[in-house]
């Protein structure tokens, strides 16, 4: 299919929205179908306050659904709930394209930490965009779950998956490692409010704590938090390096829809502790991970855990199986609503040059 994708969430961010579109979009390519990416790179932009690793872009719907019509998708999903998606939500409603959506983030919890305010208020932006929605798509029953409650009932399973290759226990460890006290105490993730990462650096477990991450709360961890290792943002097989040489990996957020440091972390044979919240109740088995509201029992019960179990875990998770479910998703369009967006296209373009 031909799949135009709208995304407020792109490269230079590095999170787990970009993470599974890079991914995703990779495969599909691969399979054979061709994607229009419509991300804010490709546009003015203004930092998100209080955090200028996110833009938002400056644009109106005229001009992202000047690009939709010339590309004449046969499907169009809109990722994200940002500005640039609601422009293309506006010219989807306009033109009366069906367009499916995606809820990847507790967005209404996200504003709340950073504005004080109830997360019921951001929940009537979430209803109004994603109501008319053919399909949103979620990674979790629970969110599946959140989303009906919430007077949202047209959802589709869209999963996650691992790269098995890059994420396993072999990978080399940090020289620094070799120096720490044990248990190595690991988060993986963006330094940022809404992740709740001052509840890991608050526990009173013995070893050592790790953070491998950017973001706009570093600087003040640093200074707030002196014994705890910042090893700043990294990738690939130095990443991997991280997860394998840690004795736990803790994640303490409550505002995600899936985390997937968690089944990367599992994928090297690190076991996790969690707050029983969405994300890890439904990912995290027994065996895998250690839930609890007191972060502290949580931490001491996954460092008993077995390494192979969080392997077998981790196997469960395939990014083939994710692309599929992406397209399984999509609603493409009526072949007369394409052909009319191509037409359409033409005409303007022959009117501008006469």
């Amino acid at each position: 299919m031909k799949i135009a994708l709208v995304t407020d969430a792109w490269h230079p961010q590095v999170n787990g929205v970009v993470r599974t579109l890079e991914t995703v979009t990779s495969i599909l390519r691969g399979w054979g179908h061709e994607l229009l990416i419509i991300s804010p790179d490709q546009y003015p932009s203004l930092a998100a306050p209080s955090y200028p690793e996110i833009r938002l872009a400056l644009t109106r719907a005229r001009s992202v659904g000047r690009r939709i019509a010339q590309f004449a998708p046969d499907a169009i999903h809109l990722a994200t709930e940002g500005p640039l998606c609601l422009s293309a939500r506006r010219w989807c409603r306009r033109n009366k394209r069906p367009f499916t959506t995606a809820y990847h983030t507790q967005f209404p919890e996200y504003l709340a930490k950073r504005t004080h305010l109830s997360p019921r208020i951001f929940w009537h932006y979430i209803r109004w965009f994603h109501r008319t929605s053919q399909a949103i798509m979620v990674s979790t029953d629970s969110v599946r779950q959140q989303l009906i409650k919430e007077r949202l009932p047209q959802v589709h399973h869209w999963g996650r998956g691992v790269d098995l290759d890059n994420f396993c226990p072999d990978k080399p460890v940090p020289k620094l490692f070799g120096s720490l006290t044990r248990p190595i105490q690991l988060y993986v993730g963006r330094v940022a409010v809404e992740k709740n990462i001052e509840a890991f650096l608050n526990t009173d477990q013995p070893g050592s704590k790790v953070v491998v991450g950017d973001g706009p709360a570093l600087d003040s961890l640093r200074i707030n938090y002196p014994e705890v290792h910042f090893l700043g943002r990294k990738s690939g097989r130095a990443l991997a390096g991280c997860y394998a040489g840690a004795d736990v990996f803790v994640f303490p957020s409550k505002t995600d829809t899936f985390g997937l440091v968690l089944i990367e972390a599992m994928a090297c044979g690190t076991p996790v502790a969690a707050f029983p919240v969405t994300g890890p109740i439904d990912i995290l088995t027994e065996r895998s991970g250690a839930m609890s509201d007191d972060l502290n029992l949580a931490i001491d019960a996954a460092l008993r855990l077995d390494p192979e179990a969080c392997l077998r875990r981790a196997s469960q998770f395939s990014w083939q199986l994710s692309a599929r479910q992406f397209v399984d998703g999509l609603v493409p369009m009526k072949p007369q609503q394409t052909a009319h967006l191509s037409r359409r296209f033409i005409a303007k373009a022959i009117m501008a040059r006469t």
